[in-house]
């Protein structure tokens, strides 16, 4: 790890090799969303692990459209004037998710930053639709961080899901260049005030951008420090050339030693290896 970045783009070394999912219950999945033409992030991200979720009941969508009114440099979801919002959107979901029969749902959205509430009328609708049609399926809301605002924020803590994550994404240094409509401070503070409302907090962090390993100890030292409970650490991959470029393919030896120095700080739950993703392993993460 460096505190240089460099422009050229690097193989990917033999332990970034993807398996193809397979499966009964993935086909079955499968099947159900490509004849119903249901919308997941599993699917559309092209995500390394969606055989192994879809095959322990877990799904991931997205909410609130697939425009983004921010542009970090990380993430492919395309920027620019959003859709209005669909106000049928949070049953829509529901109905999804109760036909899947998605025992562990993880709900996600772009940024809204050009609505007055954020989109969190449509998050809190959203959690209750899936309570509604799906009483015994659990939900994890990875939540962006609403510009600050904190009044949008307490919609998500007032239906209280069994997990809210919010990733920092990167350590400190990097945040500008990373996320640049994003603040570090800011996210610790969305993750303190879920926290001491009693919800069980989760975030994550890429590595492969330029971090030094000091530099992830000490984000974990902030995360602990606001009530974390949950850390997922994964390799950050680029999508298009037009995107940041990796710096490094971190070794999962490096990945292994992180878990253990997570779990010695005291995280509850840590997921550390090259191909996690944010909701990787998720239905573990509320038990």
């Amino acid at each position: 790890m460096s505190d240089t970045t460099i422009s050229k783009r690097i193989p990917k070394p033999s332990w970034l090799r993807v398996k193809l999912p397979t499966g009964e219950t993935y086909k079955k999945v499968r099947k159900i969303v490509s004849d119903h033409k249901l919308h997941t992030i599993c699917e559309s991200g092209h995500c390394p692990n969606m055989g192994e979720c879809w095959g322990a009941g877990t799904a991931t969508f997205m909410i609130l459209g697939n425009i983004c009114t921010r542009s970090c440099g990380f993430c492919s979801v395309s920027t620019g004037k959003p859709e209005p919002v669909d106000h049928f959107e949070p049953s829509k979901v529901a109905q999804s998710v109760k036909l899947m029969d998605v025992k562990h749902a993880v709900i996600t959205s772009v940024d809204r930053d050009e609505l007055k509430d954020g989109g969190a009328t449509i998050w809190a609708e959203t959690v209750r639709a899936i309570r509604h049609q799906s009483p015994g399926t659990t939900l994890e809301t990875l939540i962006p961080d609403f510009a600050g605002k904190w009044e949008n924020l307490q919609q998500i803590i007032d239906v209280a899901p069994e997990v809210v994550s919010h990733n920092i994404e990167t350590v400190r240094r990097l945040t500008k260049g990373v996320r640049k409509q994003a603040k570090y401070e800011r996210s610790l503070e969305v993750l303190k005030r879920l926290g001491e409302a009693g919800i069980r907090t989760k975030s994550g962090i890429m590595l492969g951008l330029g971090e030094s390993k000091d530099e992830v100890i000490e984000s974990m030292d902030d995360l602990i420090n606001v009530g974390v409970k949950v850390l997922t650490l994964g390799q950050y991959l680029q999508p298009t050339p037009n995107h940041l470029p990796v710096f490094e393919f971190i070794h999962p030896d490096l990945f292994e030693e992180f878990r253990l120095i997570a779990l010695e700080k005291g995280f509850m739950y840590v997921e550390s290896s090259p191909l996690v993703r944010s909701s990787y392993h998720a239905e573990k993460h509320v038990k």
